[in-house]
């Protein structure tokens, strides 16, 4: 699924993650998004606009451009009907003309939890250049009001930032400031597709009415909050991965989703604004790079430098359900942290179960309440999942209910119980969630408990004659172990689209995340709460992406110098994948420890990313040469680079060659596969020597030369990789390992995956 954000108004949030394609009939208009070959444009025009025009009349009298790109791809978007699409792909210039898709949105204490605490301030100046870097946030908008966004103690904004504050609906321009530098809004592509934004309904401005944007951007980029808390959970000091940094929001995504036209306008004026990082918390499905919009916006920002992170997507633990995974993109799956929010599940026969909630008010009678299980409270045959209206009251009254997970939001089964009268709810996880746990701000006393719990209490409410229950909000704890844990709903790799890259990159925290929130909507973000928060407690990749993008604008100030490869190398290379005890981080949804498949190169470390000791840097000609190596055509190739490429046929061009920090091997039968890394000091002078471990015995992995010697800064040295398959394994097998360069002092680790397919 594709957020946690409990409401009916987030309703599309919970849809699993595809690119959905506007059906069309055989006249029915759709948007396209036009790719033009920039440098074809005759002589006669002075505009690219006035090109793009003229192609346009040439095949419609009606059709009119929705939007001109010059950055993020060259050429413009458009509605027509099928039959003009396939009459523009004819005209001279056009390279494609592929139709729009929707995406959807991937939906305190975690400075101390990564390391970012006081101590490590000299590591992260909160001077000077810190003050400099930029963070754009692709999102649903922003709540300018928030304390999170306060400029106080922020010098001049950056002489390098070009972008602006637009005014729209319950928007003005004296909203933004020296911390909130700029706020756009995208709706045209929307528009099209939907008609007019529903201004009774959000606001068509940059001002965010759901919470999702707000909740990222501060968890980029929030400044200092102290005292900050939901309705008293997890109270203490808030603040951005980058407190200093300046926050920039680009609108792009609506009540009806996020689509691609509006998403590439976004990125084309963000690169225009002079951004360092892009933050985006959404995703699509499957689809090769000169197909996808993010993949290509992205690509653009990466040759000006800006580094893009974008979350791995909530269809886990499914394998190959990744969002993402274009190689110049940085892809983040989601981890926990080390709090919780305990409740206890309190039964008629003595037993007690821990769940979680964030249930604020009047608590329960002090004894035990009749318990009845919501299969036994309905008519419906789906009663068992307390959808609106199913539930009996008479049945209820007065009693603490058992509802399932599934299908409708999880707090509006808990305003289901209530609206037919019970007092309480315990919800339940299945199978396709297992033993995580996600906190809610429930309307009533209600707590979550993980499958196997949920088991039990089910069988006691069905088979005891008199069942009764209670429930205790026990508050938050701290310093819960084992943490991180991988979570559930983070999608998982191999990577479908390129099999020998690996994804996700990293694991960062997105289980029960407290961030900035709108003022628009309740926690829940159902009709009926009328409670107004400051801040929210909601998990997703969506919140685990932003804190990567936070780190990313930190290693930034740090080193103003770094592409945007050579801070995700300094990423994926520190992170770590064993708890200080030694023992693997766990995957939540099988309770064993997870893969690299699951985190990566495990989770962010960023007080030892700050001083890698090597790192894996990439150019945009690495990048062209991979396009080269998937055998692209040269016309697929201007759409995702934008500009005029010939693949050298007289070099072999392999993906295995990509220097990319981390190795996929796909196995496809006996022999030998050889995979080249460079690796860059960045530590001065030192001796690394490596140290290959792996699970299997029917691979060998050889690194030659197996010493590495700097004399330098910034030299650069080469190494070699053997993965010799000796025997053979059933399809669908994985194995995993890990190649380390040490010189005493940095280590510099990257996670190996092999699969036999």
């Amino acid at each position: 699924m594709s957020s946690f954000l409990s409401s009916t108004a987030f309703l599309f949030f919970v849809l699993y993650l595809g690119f959905c394609h506007v059906s069309h009939g055989a006249s029915q208009q759709g948007t396209y998004i036009v790719h033009m070959a920039q440098s074809q444009m005759p002589s006669t025009y002075n505009l690219h606009s006035n090109w793009y025009d003229s192609s346009l009349r040439s095949i419609s009298d009606s059709a009119e451009l929705l939007y001109t790109y010059n950055n993020a791809i060259h050429g413009f978007s458009t509605r027509l009907t099928p039959e003009e699409a396939d009459s523009l792909m004819t005209q001279p210039g056009v390279l494609s003309v592929l139709p729009e898709h929707r995406y959807e949105l991937h939906t305190t204490r975690t400075p101390l939890f990564l390391g970012l605490d006081v101590h490590n301030a000299d590591l992260f100046p909160e001077t000077g250049a810190s003050s400099d870097v930029v963070v754009g946030v692709l999102d649903t908008g922003v709540w300018p009001e928030r304390k999170s966004f306060s400029d106080e103690g922020f010098g001049p904004i950056p002489s390098t930032w070009k972008g602006g504050c637009e005014i729209g609906t319950n928007f003005t321009a004296s909203l933004c400031n020296r911390k909130l530098i700029g706020a756009r809004f995208f709706a045209r592509g929307y528009e099209a597709t939907m008609g007019p934004v529903d201004e009774s309904q959000e606001s068509r401005s940059p001002r965010d009415d759901d919470g999702h944007g707000t909740h990222t951007s501060s968890t980029a980029a929030g400044s200092v909050v102290e005292g900050a808390s939901l309705l008293g959970f997890a109270n203490g000091t808030a603040r951005g991965m980058a407190s200093r940094a300046r926050v920039a929001v680009y609108k792009v995504c609506w009540k009806g989703g996020c689509f691609s036209s509006d998403i590439l306008a976004a990125i084309d004026k963000a690169i225009d604004d002079n951004v360092n990082v892009l933050s985006m918390s959404l995703g699509g499905g499957m689809s090769d790079y000169y197909r996808d919009s993010v993949a290509i916006g992205a690509f653009a920002a990466m040759e000006k430098g800006i580094l893009v992170s974008c979350s791995a997507g909530n269809a886990g633990p499914t394998s190959f359900s990744l969002s993402n995974v274009a190689p110049w993109i940085t892809t983040v799956g989601a981890g926990t942290l080390d709090r919780d929010f305990p409740a206890l599940a309190i039964l008629g026969n003595g037993k007690n179960y821990t769940g979680v909630s964030l249930f604020k008010g009047e608590a329960l009678p002090d004894k035990l309440l009749p318990f009845i299980y919501a299969g036994n409270a309905s008519k419906a045959s789906n009663g068992n999942l307390c959808m609106t209206g199913s539930l009996i009251s008479e049945k209820v009254k007065g009693k603490i209910v058992m509802c399932d997970r599934g299908i409708n939001a999880r707090v509006q089964k808990g305003d289901v119980v209530k609206a037919a009268g019970g007092l309480g709810m315990i919800l339940a996880n299945t199978a396709a969630n297992g033993e995580e746990l996600v906190a809610d701000a429930h309307l009533l006393p209600a707590t979550t408990v993980g499958e196997k719990a949920g088991d039990i209490i089910r069988h006691y409410a069905l088979t005891d004659p008199n069942p009764t229950a209670s429930i205790l909000i026990q508050g938050t704890v701290v310093n819960v172990q084992p943490s991180p844990v991988v979570a559930a709903f983070s999608s998982r790799g191999p990577n479908s689209i390129t099999p020998n890259i690996l994804k996700p990159d990293l694991i960062a925290p997105g289980v029960n995340i407290l961030a900035g929130w709108t003022g628009a909507e309740g926690p829940t973000g159902l009709a009926s709460d009328s409670r107004r928060v400051e801040f929210n407690i909601i998990s997703g990749t969506s919140m685990s992406c932003p804190h990567v993008s936070g780190l990313a604008a930190l290693l930034k100030s740090v080193h103003p110098e770094w592409s945007p490869a050579a801070i995700r190398s300094a990423l994926m290379t520190t992170a770590y994948n064993n708890y200080k005890d030694g023992k693997p981080i766990l995957d939540i949804a099988t309770g064993k420890p997870s893969t690299p498949f699951d985190h990566g190169a495990g989770h962010v470390s960023p007080a030892t990313a700050t001083n890698p000791g090597l790192i894996y840097d990439l150019t945009t000609e690495d990048y062209l040469g991979f396009l080269c190596a998937l055998n692209y055509t040269s016309s697929q190739i201007r759409s995702v680079a934008r500009r005029n490429y010939t693949c050298d046929p007289s070099k072999t061009h392999s993906v295995a060659d990509l220097n990319y920090p981390s190795f996929a091997l796909n196995v496809d039968g006996a022999g030998a596969y050889k995979y080249t890394r460079t690796v860059t000091s960045v530590g001065g002078a030192g001796t690394y020597s490596v140290k290959i471990s792996s699970e299997t015995t029917a691979v060998k992995i050889s690194v030659e030369p197996a010493v590495l010697n700097f004399k330098e800064a910034n030299e650069k040295k080469s190494y070699t990789v053997t993965f010799t398959v000796d025997s053979s394994k059933a399809s669908g097998s994985n194995s995993f390992g890990s190649i380390v360069w040490s010189d005493g002092k940095h280590v510099v680790g990257s996670p190996v995956a092999i699969s036999w397919t």
